[in-house]
């Protein structure tokens, strides 16, 4: 997959594409069917997908609390792994949300990118001001020579799929709702930062991992997969993850801590995606190391028995 950043800098063989635009967090099953869209329209052209770094609910409001589901690497390579061929990853700076929806249409849409095809999803708004509908993206596509598909919002069993749905699901401890309408495990991704070294002490070496800019998933003890992306450990793995503050500490600064079953070996700096399955318990703060070290037995053993199952 190739990544675009500059419209106004694109080699031949990025323009032509039939594209889907959106911010696409999570890559949820909705996201999938305008990408599914883009690529049934014109098979022949480059299957693109337009998006915007940071997202702009961040370039508006950057002091409001994390609601990300994935960061821009992760919505890469999952985007990546269903098949697009060419990202147009935008800056969203100033610059870009003072264009009118004509100037989008025409400046990045058409004369910067390129693209012969859009695909956006029935609630689409674009410009200044969010000012643009869709109504107004095909008559300029009509006007300026690019066709556009509005894709209907996809229904799942609760209701209407969104990435608002899925925060919440992760909210409340439930991780299979999120994957349900993700249509994959919710994952986070990062590399594997220095710790304390306490679980190693208790008996539970753990890969520490932050989650700073991310909607935080329900404190507690999860059921995770695991996959080692890089690194001579590189594979995939079960375990145990906890994500909170960890109140027998004293600390406040949440993070997620992995435990990977069966396994030895250093992973500092490595980069890991841990995949949510089950919400075991919330996180509490034990009376000693001793009833710490032998509920961190039971998670475990919890945990093997939820993921031998899948």
């Amino acid at each position: 997959m190739r990544i675009i950043r500059d419209y106004r800098y694109v080699e031949a063989q990025d323009r032509g594409a039939s594209a889907a635009i959106g911010n696409f967090d999570g890559v949820h099953v909705g996201h999938r069917a305008v990408i599914d869209m883009a690529r049934s329209t014109m098979p022949d052209a480059p299957l693109g997908v337009m998006t915007f770094e940071p997202h702009p609910r961040q370039y508006f409001a950057p002091d409001a609390p994390p609601f990300r589901l994935m960061g821009r690497e992760a919505r890469a390579s999952r985007l990546a792994k269903i098949g697009v061929e060419r990202l147009y990853e935008l800056p969203f700076n100033s610059a870009l949300a003072a264009l009118t929806p004509e100037q989008f249409a025409a400046r990045v849409i058409s004369n910067g990118l390129g693209l012969r095809h859009v695909v956006v999803g029935a609630d689409f708004c674009f410009g200044k001001g969010r000012a643009g509908t869709v109504t107004d993206l095909q008559a300029f596509g009509q006007k300026l020579g690019f066709g556009v598909t509005v894709a209907e919002l996809v229904e799942g069993p609760g209701g209407r799929v969104s990435s608002t749905s899925i925060r919440a699901a992760l909210s409340e401890g439930r991780p299979r709702d999120a994957a349900a309408q993700l249509g994959h495990w919710h994952r986070i991704e990062g590399e594997v930062i220095g710790g304390e070294q306490r679980g190693r002490e208790l008996g539970y070496p753990t890969a520490n991992m932050s989650i700073d800019g991310l909607h935080p998933p329900r404190h507690g003890v999860y059921a995770v997969l695991v996959d080692v992306v890089d690194g001579p450990h590189r594979g995939t793995y079960q375990g145990a993850a906890s994500i909170g503050v960890r109140p027998m500490f004293g600390e406040n600064q949440a993070n997620l801590e992995t435990f990977l079953f069966d396994f030895q070996g250093d992973l500092y700096g490595a980069t890991l995606s841990v995949a949510l399955v089950d919400f075991l318990r919330p996180e509490e703060k034990f009376d000693g190391l001793e009833a710490l070290i032998a509920q961190m037995a039971q998670d475990c053993a919890q945990a093997r028995r939820i993921l031998e199952a899948l």
